[in-house]
């Protein structure tokens, strides 16, 4: 108990020390950068002195980087993330507005791509050189080989323009309530779920396809076998268990690359999420926000990353305890 608890410290300061290195680059990276509205303000000709000086001192654009940048950590943990110098609205209201829909996407594309990744994987793996096999390998390397918004087209192409199933333009204005609202609300979630989903459920069927194929080759499978074990017994006990480390690690590391294909696919579908919110921002030179969302983003990222070290311990307990 007191090695796990250690272990558990551990990777709690670690995960806390890559949060904090993380907003120290991300904020040295972005006040270097050119083009801050706040401080082409404060230079301006037409400004007297005085405000000049004034709201130098306001924004804390007259303090050394070091300073400003724990005025700002300190600030974020409090709560007070600052305002947004295009909208004027609190960042942290802009970033709850649009958080939800990111989430929803992205966690519906998450557990659709695993629905059909271990499943399928798994088969193939049991199976392999079947034709459910290559058929199975052919189409995930065509999942693969697509981008996100080539697929995206074409499901606009064929579901909204040629049957006229779906819509293609994301809306926050449903006049609907109650259960004809969230009827809505999937069906114009739908296709930017599937452009995620067909993505990442390619990349990983194929790394389940192969960790069953050699997590089946071991002794203690054959073992198990050669005893008489119903072959769904050793499958679910000694294969899956063994077969799911290395999906886990990827799911953990493959976070970022959902989250960049989630800003595509919210630009193709207009979708008002954080990926939206992302590229208005950096188009604008509104720094605070800018600030704000990828901070988050990496703390998502750290987070799953910790949330994986915890599923290593309940997939191998071998493994919770180092």
């Amino acid at each position: 108990m007191h090695r796990r608890a250690h272990s558990v410290g551990w990777r709690a300061l670690r995960a806390l020390l890559s949060v904090l290195g993380i907003s120290a680059v991300l904020f040295a990276v972005l006040k270097m950068a050119p083009g801050d509205p706040m401080s082409e303000l404060v230079t301006h000709p037409d400004v007297p002195p005085e405000v000049r000086r004034q709201l130098r001192h306001q924004f804390g654009l007259d303090q050394p980087p070091i300073a400003r940048y724990f005025h700002w950590l300190w600030a974020m943990l409090r709560g007070d993330w600052g305002w947004s110098h295009v909208s004027r609205f609190d960042v942290i209201d802009l970033i709850l507005q649009r958080l939800p829909v990111t989430l929803a996407i992205v966690g519906g594309s998450l557990l659709l791509a695993l629905a059909l990744a271990v499943p399928i994987g798994m088969k193939a793996g049991l199976h392999p050189g079947s034709a459910f096999d290559r058929c199975v390998s052919a189409l995930a390397y065509l999942g693969y080989a697509l981008p996100s918004f080539f697929t995206g087209l074409l499901l606009i192409l064929l579901f909204s323009i040629q049957l006229g199933w779906l819509p293609f333009v994301f809306r926050t204005d449903l006049s609907q309530t109650g259960w004809p609202w969230m009827v809505e609300q999937a069906r114009q979630s739908l296709m930017p779920v599937l452009v995620l989903a067909s993505f990442q459920s390619a990349i990983w069927l194929r790394h389940v396809r192969s960790a069953v194929m050699d997590v089946a080759c071991l002794d203690h499978v054959r073992l198990a076998r050669s005893k008489g074990l119903p072959e769904t017994l050793v499958v679910w006990r000694h294969v899956l268990p063994n077969a799911l480390i290395p999906l886990v690690t990827l799911l953990a590391l493959q976070l970022p690359a959902v989250f960049s294909g989630a800003i595509v696919t919210e630009q193709i579908f207009r979708v008002p999420g954080i990926g939206s919110l992302l590229v208005e921002s950096v188009l604008r030179n509104d720094t605070p926000v800018l600030l704000a969302i990828t901070l988050l983003l990496a703390v998502l990222v750290v987070m799953a990353n910790a949330l994986a070290d915890v599923t290593y311990g309940w997939l191998d307990p071998r493994i919770g305890t180092r």
